[in-house]
């Protein structure tokens, strides 16, 4: 394929840039990626976009055409420089220089009503950041993040299918997911030994299922998936029911308990959790 845009190699020249393997730093150098990353973000004059890894700065600088302002995470000590060097004068610019899972979200929103995560993730920290903006409940619109293919389709997959696991249900119950596109490994330098999927997750404004307990819900999904292969029975015993609780939890769910996790949608796990709840307080 052609690589449409060398800015990205000439920044890495200009300033001797040496990637660090440990941090998982793949920069892209395709234009196309980068443009239909921000048009599936759907970047406009009223968002606030927080972006995660920036690298060098070539996909911040396409956001700033857009955004009413973007704060970019940074690790890297020796990327810190490069970008306050490129896009400092920027007054919509905003670096910040700390690691992503320590940073407190809420003090950088502040009152922002519109506020977008777009990023491309580093493979190593994408399940820690999503479900820590997930869990946490930060207060964003929606996250368009590049992410490995295997994990974008574990995210957008359905029951009843290898890739269906705990952070589908996870990041299902929080959010709409919508795949953007998919990305060769010849978009990045270096180039990575995996394929790419841009991802959009929408958050809902509740939870797409009522549950009368998270924990709960949460701890039966873990568990039923954490054991695959055995039945949903054998999956929940360790929730401390007697026989008696079980097999009235399963026939008021409606779930049958020689079932595997898998097979569930988010409703019936609701619906399973929910009974359990009222057994284990009847119990």
């Amino acid at each position: 394929m052609d690589i449409k845009d060398i800015k990205t190699q000439e920044l890495v020249k200009k300033y001797n840039f040496k990637f660090t393997k440990s941090l998982g730093q793949n920069f892209l150098v395709d234009d196309s990626v980068l443009q239909d990353i921000v048009d599936g973000a759907e970047v406009t004059e009223d968002d606030l976009v927080i972006e995660i890894g920036p690298g060098v700065g070539t996909l911040t600088a396409e956001l700033l055409k857009k955004a009413k302002k973007v704060i970019a995470i940074e690790l890297d000590d020796e990327l810190v420089p490069i970008l306050q060097n490129e896009l400092g004068d920027n007054p919509k610019f905003q670096l910040v220089h700390k690691d992503a899972l320590k940073v407190d979200f809420n003090e950088l929103i502040g009152e922002e009503k519109s506020v977008k995560l777009v990023a491309n993730l580093p493979y190593y920290v994408t399940t820690p950041i999503i479900v820590r903006l997930l869990n946490e409940g930060y207060n964003f619109k929606s996250l368009t993040i590049m992410i490995q293919k295997e994990v974008a389709e574990r995210i957008n997959s359905e029951p009843n299918c290898k890739e269906y696991g705990s952070i589908s249900v996870l990041v299902q119950y929080y959010c709409d997911t919508r795949i953007v596109r998919y990305v060769s490994p010849n978009c990045f330098i270096p180039r990575p030994k995996v394929e790419s999927i841009v991802i959009r997750l929408d958050r809902l404004g509740k939870p797409r299922v009522d549950v009368k307990s998270e924990k709960l819900f949460f701890d039966v999904v873990r568990n039923s998936f954490n054991m695959r292969r055995k039945t949903l029975w054998n999956t929940v015993k360790s929730i401390g029911l007697t026989k008696e609780h079980m097999e009235k939890a399963f026939e008021n769910s409606g779930i049958d308990p020689k079932r595997r996790g898998e097979t569930l949608s988010i409703a019936e796990f609701a619906a399973l959790s929910d009974s359990i709840y009222e057994e284990k307080n009847n119990s």
